[in-house]
C-alpha cells in the first residue's frame, strides 16, 4: 500500500499576539488552552523553511480538534487589506455551533470583521442546507461557524456538549479543481469525500462576493471524517489578487497539520512523484513542510 496521512490533526496559523488571539478564541469560540505557551519548536521551525527563526507557539482545542498558533519575534507580513473569499492564500476553519443565533450574539462582544453580508445565510437543500457565516479573527484569518439541520452532519455534532462544538473542516480557495485534488489525492491519499457546486444569492451573501460560482470538494484522510478538508474553487468571481511572496512568518499563513505513521516512506513517494514541490525537513526527522496547491501551507508529522 501506498504511504498516506492517516488523519488531520488541525491547523497551524500565524498571528501577531499570542495574548489577543488567546482572549479571542476563549472567550469568544470557548477553545480551551493546551498547554503553556512555548517556544516555538526547533523541528517545527526546521519544517517551515525557517531554522534561524524565533518565536512562541500557543496550542488551543475546542472538542477533539486544535489549532496552533505561531507568533514570530520578527513578523511578517500582515493580513491583506481588502482580501476576499476567492483569493488564493484563503483558508478557514469551520466550527459546528448547536445554536448559531447564540453564537454571533456571543462574539459580538469581540466585534469580529465580517466577510459573509447581511448576518448568517441558510444554504438551499443543494447547497447542504446548513446555516453559516463567516467572519474574520483579530489578525484577519477566516472563521466559519457553520449549523447543520436536524439530521445533517457528522453524528459527533449531534452529540458534542456546549454552544461551540468544534471544527468540522478547514477549506482552501484553489485556482485549479482538478491538480488541487490529484496532489491531496494521489500524493496524500485522501479521500474524495464529495462534490457540489454552490451558487445563487445565499452563497454570494455568505462568501461576501458578487454573483459567486464555487465547486466545494469535500476530502478526507483514512481515520475519519471530522475534520477534514475542502477545496473552493471559484469559477465566478474569477480570483484576481496574485498571490505574493511570504513565508510562514506571514500573518495570512494558515497550515494543515496532518499525522501519519509512515513519514519517512511518503517523504521519499513525495520526491520521487511530485518533485516540483519543495519540502523542508526537521533535522530529527520529526516533521516535514510542503507547499500543497496554490502554496497553501501543509505540515506532515510523525506520529507512533
Amino acid at each position: 500500500m501506498r504511504p498516506r496521512v492517516a488523519r488531520l490533526l488541525g491547523l497551524s496559523r500565524t498571528v501577531a499576539d499570542l495574548a489577543r488571539t488567546e482572549a479571542f478564541y476563549r472567550d469568544g469560540l470557548d477553545f480551551r488552552r493546551l498547554g503553556p505557551v512555548e517556544r516555538i519548536p526547533s523541528a517545527v521551525l526546521d519544517a517551515l523553511g525557517l531554522p534561524e527563526a524565533s518565536g512562541g507557539r500557543l496550542r488551543m482545542g475546542l472538542g477533539d480538534q486544535s489549532i496552533e498558533f505561531l507568533a514570530f519575534d520578527a513578523p511578517g507580513q500582515r493580513y491583506p487589506t481588502g482580501a476576499l473569499a476567492n483569493d488564493p492564500w484563503f483558508q478557514h476553519a469551520a466550527i459546528v455551533v448547536a445554536d448559531m443565533n447564540r453564537a454571533v450574539a456571543r462574539l459580538d462582544a469581540f466585534a469580529p470583521v465580517p466577510i459573509s453580508r447581511g448576518g448568517p445565510q441558510r444554504l438551499p437543500p443543494s447547497s447542504g442546507g446548513v446555516t453559516a457565516w463567516k467572519f474574520r479573527d483579530p489578525d484577519g484569518h477566516p472563521l466559519e461557524l457553520l449549523a447543520f439541520p436536524e439530521g445533517a452532519g457528522a453524528r459527533r455534532w449531534a452529540e458534542a456538549p456546549g454552544l461551540f462544538r468544534g471544527i468540522d473542516h478547514s477549506a482552501i480557495t484553489v485556482a485549479d479543481a482538478e491538480s488541487a485534488i490529484a496532489f491531496f489525492r494521489d500524493a496524500l491519499g485522501l479521500h474524495l469525500d464529495g462534490l457540489s457546486r454552490n451558487s445563487g444569492h445565499e452563497q454570494a451573501a455568505l462568501d461576501g462576493l458578487d454573483e459567486p460560482v464555487v465547486d466545494v470538494i469535500a476530502l478526507r484522510p483514512d481515520a475519519e471524517a471530522v475534520p477534514h478538508v475542502e477545496l473552493l474553487h471559484y469559477r465566478a468571481p474569477v480570483p484576481t489578487a496574485a498571490r505574493r511572496p511570504f513565508t510562514a512568518r506571514d500573518r495570512f499563513t494558515s497550515r494543515l497539520r496532518f499525522g501519519l505513521r509512515d513519514l519517512p516512506a511518503l517523504r521519499d513517494r513525495l520526491a520521487c512523484d511530485w518533485p516540483h514541490v519543495p519540502l523542508h525537513a526537521a533535522r530529527d526527522g520529526s516533521v516535514i513542510g510542503l507547499a500543497g496547491p496554490d502554496a497553501h501551507g501543509i505540515l506532515l508529522i510523525a506520529e507512533g
